[in-house]
């Protein structure tokens, strides 16, 4: 079972009262719901690929409209072959669409009326609704932070990112195959809103899983940096060395002034240390390692002279 699958099993435990339990099912039936007309009835068609999901759906209808639904369940032939999950609702279909605010008479509302989501909890609720109708989360042990809800018009698809938004979880909205998205990026909202809609444990593993990425992160970074300095430190004392194995040949070390010749004994002697350090081994030292930069120039320069067939300005 994936996480996000987890994460809707999850929500379909929740107990809810009625008017939490109304702003839910409206998400759901708005969401995954096809009306179809036969015998001058509508019947409702509610489809899940989700079987917890459809177990909700039954359950709420059951619970706060007190009619009966059947549910079927029929395997897709194409693409993953996953089982699809119909709630199928025959009796009282107008009734119900009409006081979830979905119809009024025969056109859809593509938006959510403010009476369904007036309070903060049906505000939560609604948006629960929404995940298990159309939600995805990627794993974060696996995956990049990512989670989604789709929707099928713009203007409800805008009015998720508002109702996000209210909560501060820098929601964006994109277009998307044949519909639209509203999506969240950073770790840190994704497990704010997984805390919004219920899912306590779904996001206590998240954190957890988030904080040893964060910390294995780190430990790379730091990891990484401590290979550069130490790559840096090598680079620059082979450079420096080379330096002066070549003064060494071409002029000689008693040749050069006592605090380079101190110099360039000190780092013969500690190859692997960088110059912050190297300081500390110079034999009249310690000295800066801004006083030990400038030694080494002086003796980059005076390699640079001897290669160059120049006389070294030796007194």
């Amino acid at each position: 079972m994936s996480y996000a699958s987890d994460v809707k099993k999850e929500l379909t435990s929740l107990e809810v009262h009625a008017n939490n339990g109304r702003a839910e099912l409206s998400a759901l039936l708005r969401m995954n719901g096809s009306l179809s007309l036969y015998n001058r009835q509508f019947t409702l068609n509610i489809q899940t690929e989700n079987a917890s999901t459809a177990r909700r759906i039954y359950s709420l209808l059951g619970q706060f409209f007190e009619t009966e639904s059947e549910v079927i369940i029929r395997r897709q032939m194409k693409l993953k072959k996953n089982n699809v999950y119909i709630v199928r609702l025959a009796h009282n279909v107008q009734q119900i669409l009409d006081d979830l605010k979905i119809m009024e008479g025969f056109e859809i509302n593509q938006t959510v009326p403010v009476s369904i989501i007036a309070t903060d909890s049906e505000k939560r609720s609604y948006l629960r609704g929404a995940f298990l109708a159309a939600g995805s989360v990627n794993n974060p042990e696996t995956s990049r932070y990512h989670l989604e809800i789709y929707s099928l018009y713009q203007d409800h698809n805008e009015q998720l990112a508002e109702l996000m938004n209210l909560y501060r979880l820098n929601a964006r909205t994109t277009e998307r195959r044949s519909g639209y998205i509203v999506y969240l990026k950073e770790a840190e909202k994704i497990a704010d809103f997984l805390q919004l809609i219920g899912a306590t444990n779904s996001m206590l593993q998240f954190e957890d899983v988030r904080i040893m990425r964060d910390i294995k992160n780190s430990v790379n970074r730091l990891t990484n940096a401590e290979e550069a300095n130490a790559n840096k430190v090598a680079d620059a004392s082979a450079r420096q060395i080379a330096d002066i194995e070549l003064l060494v040949d071409q002029v000689g070390l008693v040749n050069l002034p006592v605090k380079l010749r101190e110099m360039a004994e000190t780092r013969l002697n500690h190859p692997d240390v960088s110059l912050s350090g190297l300081g500390e081994f110079v034999p009249n030292g310690p000295i800066s390692k801004s006083g030990v930069n400038h030694r080494m120039r002086k003796i980059k320069e005076y390699a640079q002279i001897v290669r160059e067939g120049r006389p070294l300005p030796i007194k």
